[in-house]
């Protein structure tokens, strides 16, 4: 490096550490990301971080990182002690979608280890003897359990990315659940508000209750040695201690006594797929996120096209024009999903068509922007063909988490057990709850599902089949190419929006991600033809979308709870007037594994925040560096 070539590096690192990036190097006169005035601030590491929504979860995989582990050991790590403090959405018995980002290759991977039908089931199983949906069920029954697919999933992304062994990342899952963790008060007001539900099941209410039904008051410990032993089990044999054997019995002996349909062979037959994330290019930084069956990261990008035809910055956050926008945009995509998502082993899915820019304009064009559309008179857009049924969705109840580490690598993942403490049903000996995921096909053309929505024949129940699903989890990436966020969120079918708003905030309103994780949020969904919305959107904003013809829902409480991290640094000067059609035609130095002489190595500083919406999420971050 040459000496003029260092001092420029000294100085843009002086001007610039901290400043809100648009994936090109920002002035100095641009707002400050620690900026002393705002009201929030994020948490700031030059190492590593990991954010998800319980903090003893977040420091376990933390101090992996602290071990020299890579973020993707951080991840597993994380996941598995989520399924010990956070039962009611972390989960061994569940499964989710998982966005990891090599560095060293600058490679991102979407590994899809969403539960499957078993083979045993099939599209009318709901369904009473008039032909109508049996909710009970459909919801609460070990009939709508679908084949789990978390622990393949988990290991799945250990063995091929991760870079320490299964016992290293789940021992202290295993300790946790063997010697039992302080109970929070988030945890315990959770206990008592699915107490009847979780009473109901006989191994629910031995593990989470104490001997006289009582529940469990916070600072108080909760020990589960039955999930020690399961986890203990994973840890010596791998996917075998879960899918085959000793687990794999109690699984087997629960569906008996309660007539499940899960068999031996499903839980043998089970994979996890890896896919290509679907990506688009939003303002000059390439969004990716999940591909089907999940619906979030096609519908987020579809929606993010639309409004990029608008400078919504001049139209001021969360104003009357910005919202109504984001209305209109997320009607038509959300009307979309109703029709063309499934899983695409089953189902094809026109991904292409969906996130199109021309498809996009097509769509904006038709909105009227002083006027509410009525959602009755939207059709699915490709083909214009008459209404079709609205969308399935997943609980409120799932969970995200990120992680990101020195070396750059970067995870992004949701995963749930669908409702608040999936069925209400545990395994027996095993220590874990099941699922209730089968809930999230249609189960009948028409009728609503748990959430009074309902679903097409694309995510009809066949044996094998994935439900299809709205986590959304997110990694976008400035021009250069190079990782600036880590997001996702769980919400059910407001989790697609739940994280282009924050993309929006961060993008176009030069937030701190601290900033953009507080910001009021809304949601609309083609069906019903409401919007909801957070405390904090104002009252002259309100009325001013009511008299466009806005139908407000008063009830909505919060949105979601994204677990984010941001990476801030300095762009190579050699790089920053790469445009982004011009990507894949450079092949980086880090690509080959060789430092470019022209790209001097400057340390980034990552932000994280944890959701303020939801009690005992937090951040942790790597305590030391250790040595490469």
């Amino acid at each position: 490096m040459t000496n003029n070539l260092f001092l420029r590096v000294v100085i843009l690192i002086g001007f610039s550490i901290g400043s809100v990036l648009h994936g090109s190097l920002v002035a100095a006169s641009e707002k400050a990301i620690l900026d002393p005035n705002a009201r929030f601030h994020p948490v700031v590491s030059n190492s590593g971080m990991v954010v998800s929504q319980e903090m003893i979860a977040s420091q376990v995989g933390a101090d992996i990182l602290s071990r020299g582990g890579n973020a993707i050991d951080a991840a597993v790590a994380t996941g598995f002690a989520l399924a010990v403090t956070l039962p009611r959405a972390g989960n061994i018995g569940g499964g989710g979608f998982m966005l990891v980002h090599l560095a060293a290759e600058n490679k991102t991977i979407a590994i899809d280890y969403r539960e499957m039908a078993p083979a045993s089931a099939y599209k009318d199983m709901f369904l009473d003897a008039e032909g109508d949906v049996d909710n009970l069920r459909a919801r609460f029954s070990i009939h709508s359990s679908g084949v789990p697919g978390t622990v393949a999933g988990l290991i799945h992304a250990l063995d091929n990315y991760g870079t320490l062994s299964l016992k290293q990342v789940l021992q202290p899952a295993i300790d946790l659940a063997r010697n039992g963790f302080a109970v929070s008060v988030d945890l315990s007001e959770s206990l008592l508000a699915r107490k009847q539900t979780l009473q109901n099941d006989p191994a629910s209410k031995g593990y989470f209750y104490k001997a006289d039904g009582s529940g469990y008051q916070p600072g108080e410990i909760l020990a589960q040695p039955d999930l020690a032993k399961t986890l203990g089990r994973i840890a010596d044999k791998g996917r075998a201690g879960f899918y085959q054997g000793r687990t794999a019995d109690l699984l087997m002996a629960q569906m008996q006594r309660n007539g499940g349909l899960m068999s031996l062979q499903d839980l043998a037959n089970y994979q996890v797929v890896e896919r290509t994330p679907v990506c688009g290019d939003y303002r000059h930084n390439r969004v990716c996120a999940m591909p089907p069956p999940s619906s979030g990261g096609v519908h987020m990008i579809q929606m993010l096209n639309i409004l990029e035809g608008w400078d919504l910055r001049s139209l001021g956050h969360n104003s009357a024009a910005y919202l109504h926008r984001l209305v209109e945009s997320m009607r038509r995509a959300y009307a979309d999903r109703s029709q063309y998502l499934g899983d695409p082993d089953f189902f094809p899915v026109p991904v292409a068509q969906l996130t199109d820019k021309k498809y996009a304009a097509l769509l904006r064009g038709q909105i009227d922007l002083q006027h509410a559309s009525r959602s009755e008179d939207i059709r699915p857009g490709l083909s214009q063909s008459t209404l079709g049924s609205a969308l399935g969705s997943e609980s409120s109840e799932t969970t995200h988490f990120s992680t990101w580490d020195q070396w750059g690598n970067v995870v992004s993942n949701t995963y749930t057990l669908n409702f608040s403490y999936g069925s209400g049903i545990s395994v027996a000996g095993a220590g874990f709850l099941l699922n209730n995921e089968m809930d999230d096909f249609s189960a009948k053309p028409g009728a609503p599902n748990g959430y009074g929505l309902v679903g097409g024949e694309a995510n009809a129940i066949q044996p094998g089949k994935r439900p299809l699903s709205s986590m959304t989890p997110t990694i976008m990436f400035n021009r250069a190419d190079e990782p600036i966020l880590a997001t996702g969120s769980p919400g059910g079918s407001t989790i697609i929006t739940i994280v282009m708003q924050m993309i929006l905030n961060i993008v176009d309103f030069d937030m701190s991600v601290a900033e953009a994780t507080a910001a009021a949020r809304i949601h609309h969904q083609w069906l019903p033809d409401s919007v909801f919305y957070e405390s904090g959107i104002s009252v002259d904003t309100l009325r001013l979308l009511r008299e466009m013809g806005h139908q407000l829902d008063d009830k909505t409480g919060v949105l979601g709870s994204t677990q984010s991290i941001q990476r801030l640094g300095v762009e190579s000067p050699q790089r920053e007037e790469i445009e982004a059609p011009q990507r894949e035609e450079i092949e980086s130095p880090q690509r080959l594994g060789v430092e470019s002489p022209q790209r001097p190595v400057i340390k980034s500083i990552l932000y994280g925040t944890a959701d303020y919406r939801r009690a005992g999420s937090g951040v942790a971050i790597q305590r030391q560096s250790p040595k490469d």
